[in-house]
């Protein structure tokens, strides 16, 4: 008699909910293990365009594959059986344009295309005070050695990679500009924005959208105080303008917990949280990891 049949013989008087619970536990005792088994991941959604996030395929490998892009690492995981790298795309790629990857595994090393696809993102006109777009050169000077520490940090690569590429939305307000917004101050055209703002009043708690590491904290020229955040394999978030700060460098928090508080410091016109999100030191639009229902 089967181990299966002996353990069942019995189960005729108990009820049918309980006896079908029962077979399912003992068939997934039964079931045989897999080694290469890991965890469901929840990924953002792809879009492969400038300020975007590509998804490339790497086939099955017993290791991870190691992936760079103009010399910076790719994040690389296994969501399904398969491993794949996720792509941030530079908002200044040009539609039409490949990003050359460069893949070294097991097998060798080989280069893979990426087509940078289409986007139009909106221009905004402006009329400001001369002072806000006009810096002395103490600022400036400021400002460059601020630019450079940033660079550096955002760089920043761990090896363990995160848990989840979808995020919770940082504080609850109104989303009062979108990544990839091209202003022209005085007709004179900026840098597209490389995030989200978020208005809320000042005081307002602040979260991390995931679980991670406290990599930088600081009070910057532009961003005023701000953290950042780093959640594996150079997936990083970014908070700016913080009316104050509530996590310390190096402090490891959970998805949810307190990092501070929604201000109006640096160069601000009115309090809102300045969101950012990072792959491959490489700013992408925000939105396409947090819940659909709160990024419009």
């Amino acid at each position: 008699m089967t181990l299966r049949r002996r353990m069942t013989r019995g189960l005729g008087t108990i009820g049918s909910m309980q006896r079908r619970s029962f077979l399912l536990a003992l068939a997934a005792l039964a079931a045989p293990a897999s080694g290469n088994a890991t965890p469901a991941v929840a990924l953002p959604r792809i879009a492969a365009v400038p300020g975007g996030v590509a998804r490339v395929d790497l086939g099955p490998a017993d290791t991870p594959p190691q992936v760079t892009v103009d010399g910076r690492r790719v994040l690389v995981m296994r969501p399904a059986r398969d491993w794949s790298a996720l792509v941030g795309i530079p908002l200044a790629a040009r539609p039409g344009s490949t990003l050359a990857l460069q893949v070294a595994d097991a097998a060798g090393s080989r280069e893979i295309a990426v087509r940078v696809q289409p986007k139009r993102y909106a221009t905004q006109q402006l009329k400001v005070a001369p002072k806000h777009v006009q810096l002395s050169p103490e600022d400036l000077a400021r400002h460059e050695r601020e630019r450079e520490h940033l660079q550096q940090v955002l760089q920043h690569w761990s090896y363990a990679p995160p848990s989840t590429l979808r995020l919770r939305t940082p504080v609850s307000g109104r989303r009062s500009s979108s990544f990839g917004l091209r202003r022209v101050f005085n007709g004179e055209a900026r840098n597209p924005h490389s995030g989200m703002d978020i208005a809320a009043p000042v005081g307002t708690p602040v979260a991390a959208a995931a679980a991670g590491a406290v990599i930088d904290t600081g009070e910057y020229f532009f961003n005023g105080n701000t953290v950042i955040v780093d959640h594996g394999q150079g997936f990083l978030t970014l908070y700016c303008h913080l009316d104050a700060i509530g996590a310390a460098s190096g402090a490891r928090l959970a998805a949810g917990e307190p990092i501070g508080t929604v201000g109006a410091t640096g160069r601000v016109t009115g309090p809102h949280l300045h969101f950012s999100v990072y792959l491959n030191a490489t700013a992408v639009d925000p939105a396409l990891f947090l819940p659909a229902a709160t990024t419009g």
